[in-house]
């Protein structure tokens, strides 16, 4: 059986997150979900280090994606906000999706999509620390 979550993560490319690279797209995610973070934050957040962040942010800024301002904590640090053009690429990205997915959706049978959102509903309590039910069973290979 081929492996089903990287057909489904692959179909995600359709709908390219150009002119961002993929750290940039987390970075405007990220920064949409904490608004108003400084730098060391999002890099926290990303995993990375101020320096790259700097330079990644320096690149969304280029584009219009992101704002600098100056912080209301610190007149050493600057708060990181998306741009309204940022916020509107992030909407249309997330719209283009939502579309692919509801246009796969609607090709499948309605016992497949019974089965779907099944597993789903599994798959987000065991994520969210519900333990798994006993007759489960093993992932597909």
């Amino acid at each position: 059986m081929p492996d089903l979550f990287g057909l489904v993560v692959e179909q995600v490319r359709d709908v390219s997150p150009r002119p961002l690279s993929t750290a940039q797209l987390r970075a405007v995610v990220a920064l949409d979900h904490h608004d108003g973070l400084n730098l060391r934050a999002l890099a926290e957040l990303l995993d990375s280090t101020p320096p790259l962040v700097s330079r990644l942010c320096d690149r969304l800024e280029a584009v219009g994606f992101l704002e600098r301002l100056p912080s209301s904590r610190s007149r050493r640090e600057l708060t990181l906000r998306l741009s309204l053009r940022g916020r509107a690429y992030l909407r249309d990205l997330r719209a283009q999706r939502r579309e692919n997915v509801q246009a796969v959706l609607k090709k499948m049978t309605p016992d497949g999509r019974a089965a779907l959102a099944a597993g789903l509903r599994e798959y987000h309590g065991i994520a969210a620390g519900e333990p798994a039910h006993p007759e489960g069973s093993a992932l597909p290979e």
